[in-house]
């Protein structure tokens, strides 16, 4: 009998074949989706589920050395985009919406593809609150779309100390790939200045919110009623060394000036005020910083963004001569009753170094008042190079200071073995001495070595490490927690320091001294003028000083650009500063003094 066709041996083969093929293909499927691709799925099932919203932390607070408050913190609305739910074809209303440029959103989703689909990542922080109210109109066509209540950082309490303070800055891809585990797309990280060294205390815990959502994202309660969530905890709050009152003058002196200005207290290198100008406005950086302002801050001629108190380095000028005066004392060269006659300047060779004036025959204590060059010239070269240098380094001159922010240059210090390199050995003379002499040529200093070095001239030779940071609170506990910082000594007698410190006192407070302009009625200022050479226009104004003067309690250095000689514009603003510092301790110790009066009666 003739084969049925529909039962036919080709016909089940056929079936077989397909049914086979069948099954091969969603067994393929099924251990695509169970063993090679099983982390996507489980990401994406929990993630239709169990919502983690992580909460960034509120960054700890900046208090000056009397807790008032110098950059705090305000709320803030950040835009979110989650990849694997946004709608494309909403780039384009969005983009006009938040005011940035087409193609922005596709950028910013290409730049984080590889990271998770599924999380969200930063669209825009700083939103004003008419786009939340828009989003808010319109949520529901905005899949992928939401928006985080935050906090961001607050600069309206009077200084800016930009160049102090620093900035943070969202982290970038490559800084987040060799970052710790703590750091995720779109955080906040410090950027520079105190920021940026005190991170660690600053950033606080993040926490996470567990929502249960459906399969649009909607949020439809809260995980186990939020029994389960991690709440953020703040950043600690650090306490910095400066004094808000003296801070703000500085700044207000030195506004419309370049240049630096810096006070310590010498007993402990705590840092009381510190200006860097001109400055750049922090409050530009609290938001998305345009590349607009971006490029002209780094193109601006006059530099905002360099902070000229660690990196620029200046000739020390006349401010130089007690070192040399001290490395002669302390060698047995000379005593304080050594005098030279003064006629102007110095030949030397077929040069004649000048002098400032026609001092006459003037002694140690003279030739520092009055800042007589060729008396200084004469010492150098009984000192010598090799003692020179000694001496500038027991100072911590020419080398990095190690202040609490960076970066830092080093500065220089001529040696025999600079010069030996420089010019080759056997072929310089002593007449490189001369300039150094009175702190120019091959020396150069920056404005932190030179406020460490007018503390360690206050302080007897003792003094530690330039320091921002006083200590921090503990979020956690509530309690303040020191930093500490090295100590720093030189070898000096504490006779040549007293003889040092009443020559400085007398540029101040005689009648021929340089710094005379200054002296007031209420306080003892002990200082020195000095004036480093500008090859490209006016010469930059120097003055370095403490007071009082038999119990120091703040140093300063301060250094104005092109202006001139240093009695004329630094002396007076270094006087100020001090004032300023002085005479608010005074009216505390006078409130405190009412007090106990008043207690007693």
């Amino acid at each position: 009998m003739k084969e049925n066709y529909f039962g036919s041996s080709l016909r089940r083969r056929i079936v077989f074949i397909v049914i086979v093929g069948m099954i091969s293909i969603q067994t393929f499927q099924l251990v695509k989706m169970q063993l090679l691709e099983s982390n996507k799925y489980e990401e994406k099932s929990k993630d239709n589920s169990i919502k983690t919203v992580q909460i960034n932390a509120p960054r700890g607070i900046l208090f000056d050395r009397n807790l008032e408050i110098l950059v705090g913190n305000k709320p803030s609305f950040t835009l979110q985009i989650t990849p694997d739910l946004y709608d494309t074809s909403n780039s384009k209303i969005i983009e006009s919406i938040i005011n940035v440029k087409s193609g922005y959103i596709k950028k910013l989703l290409d730049q984080y593809r590889n990271f998770s689909k599924y999380k969200p990542t930063n669209l825009m922080r700083g939103v004003n609150y008419n786009v939340i109210s828009w989003f808010e109109e319109n949520h529901s066509k905005l899949p992928g779309l939401d928006y985080i209540v935050e906090t961001q950082r607050d600069y309206s309490f009077g200084v800016n100390a930009s160049h102090v303070f620093g900035y943070t800055k969202e982290i970038g891809r490559e800084a987040l790939k060799k970052s710790d585990d703590f750091y995720s797309i779109g955080d906040n990280v410090g950027f520079s200045g105190i920021e940026k060294e005190y991170e660690k205390y600053l950033r606080g815990n993040k926490g996470n919110e567990f929502l249960v959502v459906n399969s649009s994202q909607k949020i439809v309660y809260r995980h186990n009623e939020g029994k389960s969530d991690i709440p953020a905890i703040k950043g600690s709050d650090v306490v910095l060394t400066l004094d808000y009152q003296t801070q703000k003058t500085a700044e207000e002196l030195m506004k419309e000036y370049k240049g630096v200005a810096i006070a310590v207290d010498p007993a402990n290198g705590e840092i009381l005020a510190y200006i860097s100008t001109p400055q750049f406005d922090l409050s530009d950086f609290a938001d998305i910083t345009s590349n607009t302002l971006w490029d002209s801050l780094r193109n601006d001629p006059s530099k905002p963004l360099f902070n000229r108190g660690t990196l620029s380095m200046y000739s020390p000028g006349s401010t130089f001569k007690m070192l040399v005066a001290i490395a002669a004392l302390e060698e047995g060269i000379l005593d304080t009753t050594y005098s030279v006659n003064c006629n102007g300047g110095l030949q030397f060779g077929n040069r004649f170094f000048k002098c400032t004036h026609f001092h006459g025959k003037v002694d140690m204590k003279e030739a520092i008042e009055e800042s007589c060059n060729t008396y200084f010239y004469k010492v150098v070269l009984k000192l010598g190079i090799d003692k020179l240098s000694k001496y500038a380094k027991m100072f911590h001159l020419g080398m990095k200071t190690n202040i609490d922010i960076s970066p830092e240059s080093s500065g220089l210090i001529a040696s025999r073995e600079y010069y030996d390199k420089v010019y080759g050995k056997g072929k310089w003379s002593d007449g490189n001495l001369l300039s150094i002499g009175i702190g120019q040529g091959e020396i150069i200093t920056t404005p932190i070595q030179l406020v460490q070095y007018t503390a360690l001239l206050a302080n007897n030779g003792v003094t530690k490490v330039p320091h921002f940071g006083k200590g921090y609170i503990d979020s956690k506990t509530n309690e303040f927690v020191s930093f500490h910082y090295d100590s720093i000594k030189t070898n000096v007698s504490e006779k040549t320091f007293k003889f040092i410190r009443e020559a400085m006192e007398g540029v101040v407070s005689s009648a021929k001294g340089t710094g005379r302009n200054i002296k007031l009625p209420n306080i003892s200022i002990s200082g020195k003028t000095g004036t480093a050479q500008n090859p490209h226009g006016k010469d930059h104004s120097i003055f370095i000083a403490f007071a009082p003067s038999n119990n120091p309690k703040i140093a300063v250095a301060v250094i104005v650009e092109n202006v001139g000689y240093g009695s004329t514009y630094a002396a007076p603003m270094a006087q100020k500063i001090i004032k300023a510092y002085l005479e608010k301790d005074k009216k505390k110790d006078d409130d405190l003094l009412k007090i106990n009066n008043e207690a007693s009666n």
